[in-house]
């Protein structure tokens, strides 16, 4: 096949600025081949580089005793003790599942799983956080039904319980969903395996399916927006096979066993160039690849397409040779690929042949040390106009206002298509704050949230980070769980918009302030910006994956309200209705700043729920819809009515003051609370009771059942 001329038009199609491509012809000293263009334009790409975020990310908190390893790795590890380690991280598929929802959502859920795995984990649990436009959008039902079909199709099948998760619906997001998938495993904490290639004239071996077309240039795809041509990007979406990816988990976790493993890496973005590129450089070394020796699944691929194919369930190791044939044998035994397709050198270079021609030649360091990096220009957001005349409504108009929205609405339609309890170790299934698994053989477990509130974030960048890190933080604690690390996944606009990447930034700073001040550092993560379609851009969306300890089940808050129990909020409560669901969905009003967090008062009001776990049957944090919502959800889950204070106005039961939590305890446990909550300076307050068949809030009521009804079936009834 002759290569195309390289040309202007060529170059800007790879997702390079001209002074990109000057900055290539300065560090190779010519023009470079077909195949070198697209390895650069994969290994630059704002996917893989971080070229708008590395300044920024690296001002976030990733150290504390509890973390063995940061961010710079396919996953993060942090200890829970007696030599054991949780492994996790969050990444999105945004791009690829609104082109292509199934498939793209599907192999969402495969990457993740393997940046766990390639640690030496065996995963755990999942979860998933989704945007999608507006419900009348005529493509919403289409990419609900495919999302949630391949997240769930995908992980059923692999054998992982999906946990926990958000959906939320908005306009923003009309012509831009967000997928963002999270897996967590467990492992040894002294057997974590790691990416850095060590040792010259080491084997280096493709493992696992066979390469195909499917997925060329996919990670460039992710750093651009969209545009009227989305169709034509339908092949860059990769193709899935999660019966594989088991078998391929199997056999890396058998081989991990055989001392055979120097280093490991997953093939996703950028398939072959990054995973070979990233294991040279983080060992100091060059790395030579013969094409020839590629599993293909399909003919006469050429070495540009095998480059950067984004076929799934595929890794690359660094062997020792001695074990090369316990190796082999392993994969077999799982019939899977095993092909020793190159070898490390000591010379900085990346070297590809491919039918005896030599189609790159690289200096393997700068295709990631020398990445453009940019410090781009950004303005910060305007501060919101305070919130005027709010508004009033019958409590019970309200409820029925959120629990009929599907943003708001029960998601058991999601999350039953989802196997929730596979490997049987599902403690707390979704539904109703996080995700709880046992440790398996112990009498630990580990919780797990999801969280951001992108309204908040519009309006007050810095603030909104800050709320999605601490109502994380909350619902950890509402479960009885030691908050311990987090992992983040910034959705955004087009970073070249100053006002974009001042969303950004204001959002980094938040996060980072909460993240330290809560000791839950930011171990992994990921960055997806240019979320925009014609120009118009996604709420800014910095979503929070948070995982917890607890460390035994007997201190674990796992039960519901009883009949009798007092309703009890902890935390104070001003009635702040700014931003608030209430009145997005009411009055479709977007005004007034969002609820401001402090910090320190999280800390203290969490330590106090965690001291005095025993005594509660239950908690939940109160956060979008206020009281209202929180109090029927937590009645409903437990068929039972509530009852709350006739006292209460519109904006003391539907504002979103941060830092509260909402108990439900017998009354001589609510005595030793008031007691406990005057030593530590907590404010405490009773504001109703659980019990009867009605929920009523302030002076208005409606039979619990006929809520139940209209919680349960809205969001089916418009999307189903």
């Amino acid at each position: 096949m002759t290569e195309p001329q390289i040309t202007d038009d060529l170059i800007a199609a790879h997702g390079l600025k001209p002074d990109e491509y000057q900055r290539i012809l300065e560090i190779i000293g010519r023009e470079p081949s077909f195949t070198e263009l697209g390895i650069f334009s994969a290994m630059w790409n704002e996917h893989c580089s971080y070229k708008s975020s590395k300044k920024w990310l690296r001002t976030l908190p990733t150290e504390g005793p509890q973390v063995i390893c940061g961010p710079g790795e396919n996953a993060g590890v942090v200890d829970i003790g007696d030599g054991q380690a949780v492994v996790f991280k969050m990444e999105s598929h945004n791009h690829p599942s609104y082109i292509e929802p199934y498939q793209g959502a599907a192999t969402g859920v495969g990457g993740i799983l393997r940046d766990v795995f390639t640690m030496g984990a065996r995963p755990v649990a999942a979860m998933n956080a989704l945007s999608f436009g507006q419900v009348e959008h005529p493509k919403t039902r289409q990419l609900v039904h495919g999302v949630v079909e391949g997240v769930g199709g995908y992980g059923n099948s692999f054998g992982v319980p999906t946990v926990g998760g958000e959906v939320r619906f908005d306009p923003s997001y009309n012509g831009n969903c967000l997928v963002n998938a999270f897996a967590a495993g467990l492992a040894d904490a002294d057997k974590i395996f790691y990416s850095a290639a060590s040792g010259l004239g080491m084997p280096v071996v493709y493992l696992g399916a066979k390469t195909g077309r499917d997925g060329v240039g996919g990670a460039t795809m992710a750093s651009a927006e969209f545009d009227d041509s989305i169709e034509e990007k339908r092949p860059t979406v990769q193709v899935g096979d999660p019966f594989t990816e088991k078998r391929l988990m199997e056999a890396c976790l058998e081989l991990m066993q055989t001392g055979a493993v120097i280093a490991i890496q997953d093939m996703g973005a950028a398939g072959l160039t990054c995973s070979a590129v990233e294991m040279g450089d983080k060992g100091g070394l060059g790395v030579r690849l013969n094409l020839d020796a590629v599993p293909q699944r399909e003919e006469n691929m050429t070495a540009y397409e095998m480059m950067l194919s984004e076929s799934q369930e595929r890794m690359l190791m660094v062997l020792r040779p001695e074990k090369e044939a316990e190796a082999r044998a392993v994969f077999e035994k799982w019939d899977l690929d095993f092909a020793i397709v190159g070898e490390t050198i000591a010379e900085d270079r990346f070297i590809i042949t491919h039918r005896g021609e030599e189609k790159a030649n690289l200096p393997l360091s700068t295709l990631s040390g020398a990445a453009p990096e940019y410090d781009r220009p950004w303005e910060p957001t305007p501060a919101p106009a305070p919130l005027e005349d709010a508004p009033k409504i019958n409590p019970i108009d309200g409820l029925k206002a959120l629990i009929s929205n599907p943003a708001y609405a029960s998601k058991h339609w999601v999350y039953e298509q989802y196997d929730t309890q596979v490997m049987a170790d599902t403690i707390r299934t979704p539904g109703l704050g996080a995700g709880v698994v046992r440790v398996h053989g112990t009498e630990k477990a580990l919780a797990f949230t999801s969280d951001v509130t992108p309204r908040y974030v519009f309006a007050d960048p810095v603030e909104g980070g800050k709320q999605a890190v601490a109502e994380a933080y909350r619902n950890l604690v509402a479960v009885g769980a030691k908050p311990l690390a987090t992992t983040d996944n910034m959705n955004f606009g087009n970073p070249e918009k100053p006002a974009i990447m001042g969303q950004f930034v204001g959002a980094i700073e938040g996060i980072g302030e909460a993240c330290k001040a809560l000791d839950m550092p930011i171990v992994s993560g990921n960055v997806s910006l240019y979320n925009e379609t014609d120009g118009t851009g996604i709420l800014p969306t910095p979503t929070i994956g948070a995982v917890g300890l607890i460390e035994s089940l007997d201190q674990m808050i796992a039960g519901q309200p009883q009949e009798g129990d007092l309703a009890i909020v902890i935390g104070k409560t001003r009635g702040h209705l700014g931003r608030s669901a209430l009145l997005a969905v009411a009055f479709d009003r977007h005004d007034g700043p969002p609820p401001p967090v402090d910090l320190e008062v999280e800390r203290t009001n969490g330590q106090f729920i965690l001291d005095n776990r025993a005594v509660f049957n239950a908690v939940t944090d109160l956060s979008d819809g206020g009281l209202a919502l929180a109090a029927f959800e937590m009645a409903e889950a437990a068929g039972i009515g509530v009852t709350i204070d006739k006292k209460k106005k519109t904006a003391s039961l539907f504002g979103e003051d941060q830092g509260r939590y909402l108990a439900a305890c017998s009354f001589d446990a609510a005595e030793h609370l008031m007691i406990a909550a005057g030593k530590a300076g907590v404010q405490i307050r009773i504001v109703g009771r659980f019990g009867g068949d009605t929920v009523t809030l302030g002076s208005k009521s409606a039979p619990l059942a006929e809520l139940s009804d209209l919680y349960r079936s809205s969001f089916e009834a418009k999307l189903g």
